[in-house]
């Protein structure tokens, strides 16, 4: 199912970690985005389920549309819909950086779990990462670090 929250608990993680130097906002699009080819197939009926936008080319065309929409996407999400101005304003950088963060999770955790995901298509229809760990492990990885990663920014974030 496109869109799934799980893989936003690493973002959590990652925000607890690098604070204002990731913006959870451009990564959550990024993960959005990335889905969006997914969600097209299924809507349409035909297509590759987890196509070009899984690969490691895609993820990179994706990564570099998000940086560039995420900041401003971002900052009108904090400013008009979350009201967090203080955690304005999203760096260049930092979109960018949490843009391909964003895609290149998305890629490696839906590698574990998804028999249809290449990343290196073109170059090899090979899936090195496919049921490394279990899909309940992996959910259950996802879950743990959305909840220790949360609590660890909101504590740290708090104390700001």
């Amino acid at each position: 199912m496109p869109f799934t929250p799980l893989h936003m608990g690493p973002g959590l993680t990652i925000k607890a970690v690098l604070q204002r130097r990731f913006s959870l906002m451009v990564f959550g699009w990024s993960q959005v985005a990335i889905d969006l080819q997914p969600l097209l197939v299924m809507l349409g009926g035909s297509g590759e389920l987890h196509g070009w936008s899984h690969t490691l080319l895609g993820a990179t065309l994706i990564a570099l549309l998000c940086g560039a929409t995420g900041k401003h996407l971002g900052e009108w999400g904090l400013r008009v819909v979350l009201r967090e101005p203080r955690h304005l304003p999203i760096a260049w950088r930092v979109s960018f950086a949490s843009a391909f963060i964003g895609t290149y999770s998305h890629i490696l955790i839906d590698s574990v779990m998804h028999v249809d995901v290449f990343p290196l298509h073109p170059l090899s229809n090979s899936s090195p990462l496919r049921a490394i760990i279990s899909i309940d492990a992996l959910h259950v990885l996802c879950l743990v670090s959305a909840v220790v990663g949360g609590l660890v920014w909101w504590v740290l974030d708090r104390k700001r």
